[in-house]
């Protein structure tokens, strides 16, 4: 913790991972124009705590496309009653795409969320992954982290603004915290979902900083 900082208020870092840059399986628009501003925030020392999240997913995902013979990157399925967007294979456990970003000093991270690790469930947020098999959302356990630490108040930013960032804000405001987005160090999967992400986050009560 910084001392310096509120002990009130989070950062979190949601997925800042070369997978989802340009030349990455599932890049986001301009992904990789957020790692220079990421980093000088950090070197800031500006939060009392900071967390990153990381997509952490096994071969053979539920979430991969290539798992569902005839089906393509992008289409939506059915999974457990709930819309299933089916992505590219990314962020597979151990190789270069799902560790955090190497242009960026990590050394003012708290903790690390890795997210996404069930091969049966996707995982969108930080603080809960997506519907499984009971139809419920286990917790990752930030929420709890948060709690002990006295936070009330989380800062998302990240990739990618139109998913796990929206996601991570949503649930932080429906577990009872304070959240806003750093939306100049946000970008989405396409440019074209950002009027339904602003009204996602009006409708949800969250502060665009």
């Amino acid at each position: 913790m910084n001392p310096l900082a509120p002990a009130t208020t989070a950062l979190i870092l949601v997925d800042v991972q070369p997978d989802f840059m340009p030349g990455g399986t599932l890049a986001c628009h301009e992904g990789d124009t957020i790692v220079e501003g990421i980093d000088q925030l950090l070197r800031q020392r500006r939060f009392g705590h900071v967390v990153a999240t990381q997509d952490w997913h096994p071969r053979a995902h539920v979430s991969f496309a290539s798992s569902h013979p005839g089906r393509a990157p992008f289409e939506q399925i059915d999974l457990y009653g709930q819309p299933q967007t089916l992505w590219p294979d990314h962020c597979m456990q151990g190789t270069a795409g799902a560790e955090l970003h190497p242009a960026i000093d990590w050394s003012a991270v708290d903790a690390v969320i890795r997210k996404g690790s069930d091969p049966a469930v996707d995982s969108y947020s930080g603080f809960r992954e997506n519907h499984g098999p009971d139809g419920g959302r286990p917790s990752t356990g930030l929420a709890g982290w948060l709690r002990e630490r006295g936070v009330d108040e989380v800062v998302v930013c990240g990739l990618a603004r139109d998913v796990c960032v929206l996601w991570t804000a949503q649930d932080a405001v429906t577990l009872g915290f304070r959240a806003s987005m750093l939306w100049d160090l946000t970008r989405p999967v396409t440019p074209a979902s950002d009027a339904a992400t602003r009204e996602a986050m009006q409708a949800s009560g969250i502060v665009l900083a």
